[in-house]
């Protein structure tokens, strides 16, 4: 079954967004996480940050990678949910810890609002997924 159709079967909550809109979304978030992660771990390779800094955003790619396995693979809607919360749990704290360790990667933070944003929405979308298809 492909993820299309598994999403379409799903009980959604009204304000959840169409199959066709993740697609471009996550477009543009794979390319500013492409660029900003992509920093963060040249600094931490080339020791211009310590390695503690960028484990945050290892763990962030490792649970963005897993979700779609998880959820259209396993099709574990709970399993699903912890590790978007996991998503954005990581992001949170990558931000944070760049924030408060690297002021000259400020503009890392600025950037990945927009995925923050869409980890929260898609986090509350998730959850009531969760909820309504139990």
């Amino acid at each position: 079954m492909n993820t299309y159709n598994l999403y379409s079967q799903l009980i959604k909550p009204t304000w959840a967004p169409p199959s066709w809109l993740f697609g471009p979304v996550w477009t543009v978030l794979y390319a500013i996480i492409a660029f900003s992660f992509g920093t963060v771990f040249y600094k931490a390779f080339t020791k211009q940050i310590p390695w503690i800094v960028a484990l945050p955003f290892v763990l962030n790619l490792l649970f963005n990678f897993a979700f779609p396995p998880i959820q259209f693979r396993l099709v574990n809607n709970f399993l699903a949910s912890i590790d978007i919360l996991l998503v954005v749990g990581t992001l949170v704290w990558a931000l944070y810890a760049v924030w408060h360790n690297v002021p000259e990667l400020h503009w890392v933070v600025y950037v990945n609002i927009p995925y923050l944003i869409w980890g929260i929405f898609a986090t509350t979308v998730q959850l009531a997924i969760t909820y309504l298809n139990k």
